[in-house]
C-alpha cells in the first residue's frame, strides 16, 4: 500500500497557513474512515446538480478502496452512470474525513464477493444473514481516491491540523 502524500492545505481565510501546522498521518484518517457506520455520499449529475445522502459502506484501507450499494435505478447510480466524480465523508462533524475520487460499478463476480463480505462482516449483526444476498441485488461501487482532506473542529487544533492527502495515480 502506497500511503497518501501529506499536504498543507490551501484553505485562504481559515487561518492554517502556519509554521505550527503539523500534516495528519494518513492512519488518522484511516482509522475514522474504517470505523464510520453512515458515510455521506455525494454525487453530482451530468449537468453538475449536486446530491448527498448517507448510505453504509466500507473503507478498506490496505487497498485504499471504498465501497457502498444502492439501488439501480438511485438518484446516486444514475448520477455515477453519467457522471463517476464523487466524494464521501465520514459522519463525524468534529474530526472529519472527506475524500475525492471516481466510482466505478462493481460487475467481476470475484471482486464483488469481496466487498460483499466485507460489508456483511461490519453490518450483518444489524440486518442479519439476507443482507448479503440483499447487497448483491443492488448496484455495488468501489471508489477509488484521489484526494482527502480533514480538519479538526476544535479551536486548539484547525489550523495546526488540517491536512489534505493526495492519493497516487
Amino acid at each position: 500500500m502506497n500511503t497518501p502524500r501529506v499536504e498543507q492545505p490551501v484553505m485562504p481565510g481559515y487561518g492554517v497557513e502556519t509554521p505550527e501546522w503539523r500534516g495528519l498521518p494518513w492512519e488518522w484518517a484511516a482509522e475514522r474512515l474504517v470505523g464510520t457506520r453512515n458515510y455521506w455520499v455525494v454525487t453530482a449529475s451530468a449537468t453538475g446538480q449536486p446530491h448527498s445522502l448517507p448510505v453504509w459502506g466500507v473503507w478498506h484501507d490496505a487497498e485504499q478502496r471504498f465501497m457502498f450499494s444502492c439501488a439501480h435505478g438511485s438518484k446516486k447510480a444514475r448520477n455515477l452512470a453519467s457522471n463517476p466524480q464523487m466524494a464521501f465523508t465520514n459522519d463525524d462533524t468534529v474530526e472529519c474525513v472527506s475524500v475525492q475520487g471516481t466510482a466505478a460499478l462493481v460487475a467481476e463476480p470475484a471482486r464483488l464477493s469481496e466487498w460483499v463480505d466485507r460489508y456483511v462482516a461490519k453490518y450483518g449483526a444489524e440486518v442479519g444473514p439476507e443482507l448479503g444476498d440483499f447487497v448483491r441485488q443492488n448496484a455495488v461501487y468501489e471508489v477509488t481516491p484521489s484526494l482527502a482532506f480533514s480538519v479538526i473542529e476544535r479551536a486548539d487544533e484547525f489550523a495546526t491540523r488540517a491536512t489534505r492527502w493526495r492519493f497516487a495515480p
